[in-house]
């Protein structure tokens, strides 16, 4: 019984600290839409985790029709001018089936001051979405982690 109690142990804080604090600095901003934030670092910049510095701070809104909806705010959560930005991103959706980490890309559209899409439906839950864009040839990253 010990045994099985520790094997427990250490497969729960491995888990529990996996993907911890995401891709860059954690933001603590409420939505402007009702959505999540999520800090914005260039992709090069990922692998820095927390330590990454923010380019900018996003929002992803999520329909129940799937419509997913990307607004990017400066450090004060002003929202910035998209001139710059190619007109299309790339997200990624990734969920765990069968243990084995599935992904499924879709697009966003530049629309006014945000990028649109429309998000496939999640094979399971929890499930991630990383978006990634590109301003003046740099590309940027934002990771939304344990979505449901």
């Amino acid at each position: 019984m010990r045994r099985i109690f520790t094997i427990l142990t250490f497969t729960l804080a491995t888990t529990a600290m996996a993907h911890d604090e995401g891709h860059g600095p954690k933001v603590a901003d409420a939505g402007k839409y009702g959505g999540l934030v999520s800090a914005v670092v260039l992709k090069s910049d990922a692998g820095k985790g927390a330590a990454a510095p923010l380019v900018f701070k996003s929002e992803l809104v999520r329909s129940a029709d799937g419509t997913t909806r990307f607004y990017l705010y400066d450090s004060a959560m002003k929202p910035i001018d998209s001139k710059g930005f190619a007109t299309t991103g790339s997200a990624s959706l990734a969920t765990r089936v069968k243990g084995k980490w599935k992904t499924v890309g879709f697009s966003l559209a530049l629309k006014d001051k945000f990028f649109q899409g429309t998000m496939p439906t999640p094979e399971s839950k929890p499930y991630n979405i990383d978006i990634t864009l590109k301003l003046d040839g740099k590309e940027l990253l934002s990771a939304f982690d344990n979505l449901d």
